[in-house]
This record gives C-alpha cells, structure tokens and sequence, in this order.
C-alpha cells in the first residue's frame, strides 16, 4: 500500500498554462493624459493620428475654410498684391498665403495657438517669405498689461530666448479664456473619449486574432501516467504535421485511435457588439468637431432639411474660424503695401462657402426674384 502511494507521488502532477499578451492600444498617451497641461499638444496629435474622423474633420475644416483675397486702394498696388499672395514663399517648397493660412490654421487647431514669421527681403523692399513656426516651443512672457506680451522660443536645451524682431511675428491663440493666453485646443475634450475608442478597437482586433483564426483543443480521455503523457505526444506531433500540410496547400487526414475530443477554441463565445458605443463615442467626437455627419461619410439618419440646417450651421462656425484669420492676413499684406510704399489700408475678402445643392440655390434664386417682382407689382398698383 505504501509503495503504491509512492509511485504515485513519483508521478508528476498534470499542468496547464495560460499564456496571453499583454495588449495596449499604441497611443499610450491617451492612458495618463493631464488635461489643461502644458505640453499637452502631443496628446492632442495622437488623437488626430488614433481616430481617423478628428484627423478629417480637421482637413475639412482647414480646407473649406481657405479662399481669401485681399483688397487695397491703389489700383497698381492691387496687382503687385495680387501677385505676392500667389507667390510668396512659405517653406518646405509651397507658395502662396493660402498654404501658410492652411498650415497656421491646422496649428491653431491642433495645438490651440500658431505662431509664424514674416521674413523681410535683403533689400528691404519687400517680403521674402511667410513661415509657421513649430507652437510647442513658444512661450508668452506678460508684462504689466494684458496689452504687453513678448513671444519667447524655448530651444532643445530648454534655454529661453527672445526674438528681437516682435513685429515681424504673428501669433493666434484659439478661443482663449481668461487668464489662459495660449489658447484652447479644439480637442481639449477629446483624449478620455478617443481613449475608449482605442480600447475597444484594440480588444475587437485581439479577439478576432485569437477567434477568426481558429485554434483547436485535442483531449485524450481514459488514460493516465507516462503511456498517455506518451500517446499525446504523439498525437501532438501529428496534429502539427496536419496543421502544417494545411498551410502548404496539402491535404492530411488526422487518425487516432482511443477516446480524443477535438474542440475549437473560442466557437462556443460571443463576440461583443460595439456598435452601439462605438456610435456614441463618434457622435460625441463628431459634435465637437463641428462637422455634420455626412461629410465624414457617416451614414446617421438624417433628414434632407437636417441636412440642410446643420450646413447653415457649419457655414457660421467657418465664418468664425476665418476671422481669427483676418488679422493674420491683414498684418501681412498692410507690411507688403508699407515696404513697397503703398498706402497700407487693405481689407480681407472671403470667398463664399458653397455647401448646398446649386439646383436648389437657383431654385431659391428664382423664388426670390419671383417674389420681388410680385411685390414690385404690389407697390405700383398692378396687382
């Protein structure tokens, strides 16, 4: 008796492993952001970068929001005008204010604040180009009046310097608050948010990894001690080879004799359904964006007057954007005029947002006339 409970604690005890990667979302920012902080703005760059409807909504905005012509006094002046916004250098081999407006806009709403330069000519008859500055190394140092500021540059070994030249600078906070002179990003509310997204889409893509490609379970029933350690084994070394084959191309059968049980893991689980808050997060991020759902391809129910009613909307949140813009073009223009000895008066000119149907438009337009002519007959008395 006691030399059968020897063997049997000579037998080593059967084991079973689980083994799971650690899986993260890789924007590891959004885990631990501080909001309101400084240094915030690689936080709200991998939003843009992590959900694909913040980054287009952003170029939206960006794009639909360009289109500006400057108008001075001097009919001469005009031309020489015309022609520098067409041309003017602005970095990275672009031309044209509007690629600087674009690129200060994307800043301004990214980051909260942009920040650019104008470069005066050699000759100083002119200007030799218009470029964005880099809004994570600027900082504001206020003096005794919120009317007195002066932009410092932080350089890579953290010493703080102050451009001699301030006028030449240009700098735009985005809907700032009181007390906070760096302005507001327009993700500000947005990391807790895209932080669940991510964990939802990282868990959706490991459970089709482990699920979708199918994993099998073999179990050898009614044996026990080294004979069965023995026979799976065996029957491991079979079931790869199979597998193997399979991979190849081949076709292998499996063939074992006794009791073997073949399982698939994960067929028998459900799948969690993350429509319902992947749609509310989205809705949330698309609220704050601004933009209405159909222009970012989501398909939400949404009337035709719906439709209509939050493109008037968005035609006012551009009109607002661009004139955060204005004096930004404005300052650059009036110093072309002043350095070519114009006078400097200039005025900023906006093209119209066209978001509608133009059926519908010259239907109106119709409409419109229509209406006038009735009330023109009205007032002469011919009706």
């Amino acid at each position: 008796m006691s030399g059968r409970r020897r063997g049997a604690a000579a037998q080593p005890p059967a084991a079973a492993a689980q083994l799971r990667d650690a899986g993260r979302h890789p924007f590891f920012q959004l885990d631990g952001y501080v909001p309101l902080s400084r240094g915030e703005t690689a936080l709200y760059r991998a939003v843009r970068e992590a959900v694909p409807v913040v980054d287009a909504a952003i170029c939206k905005l960006v794009r639909l929001c360009g289109g500006m012509r400057a108008v001075c006094r001097d009919a001469e002046a005009q031309e020489g005008l015309d022609r520098f916004l067409r041309t003017v250098n602005v970095g990275r081999g672009q031309r044209g204010i509007q690629s600087f407006l674009d690129q200060y806009l994307d800043s301004m709403l990214v980051c909260g604040r942009a920040v650019g330069e104008i470069v005066p000519a050699a000759d100083g008859r002119g200007i030799a180009a218009v470029l964005c500055a880099d809004a994570e190394r600027i900082e504001i140092k206020e003096g005794g009046s919120p009317l007195d500021f002066t932009l410092c540059v932080r350089d890579g070994d953290g010493t703080v310097r102050v451009p001699r030249r301030q006028e030449l600078l240009l700098f735009t906070p985005f809907q700032p608050e009181a007390g906070a002179p760096y302005g507001v990003s327009m993700l500000r509310s947005m990391p807790f948010l895209a932080d669940i997204l991510m964990k939802i889409f990282q868990a959706t893509g490991k459970n089709w990894e482990r699920m979708g490609n199918v994993r099998f379970a073999v179990v050898c029933k009614g044996e026990d001690g080294a004979a069965a350690r023995e026979r799976c084994a065996g029957v491991a070394r079979e079931w790869s080879a199979a597998m193997q084959a399979g991979r190849e191309g081949a076709v292998r059968d499996f063939v074992c004799a006794g009791d073997v049980e073949i399982r698939t893991i994960g067929a028998d689980n459900q799948i969690l359904d993350s429509e319902v808050p992947v749609r509310q997060i989205l809705e949330q991020l698309v609220a704050k964006t601004g933009i209405p759902p159909f222009l970012l391809g989501l398909s939400w129910s949404s009337t035709e007057r719906m439709s209509a009613q939050q493109a008037d909307i968005l035609t006012s949140e551009i009109a607002a954007i661009r004139r955060g813009l204005e004096p930004v073009a404005e300052r650059v223009c009036e110093l072309w005029l002043r350095l070519k000895g114009y006078d400097d008066q200039v005025s900023v000119e906006w093209l119209d947002v066209n978001l509608q149907d133009e059926e519908s438009e010259a239907r109106a337009a119709l409409y419109r006339a229509q209406a006038g002519a009735l009330e023109e007959g009205r007032q002469n008395g011919n009706l």
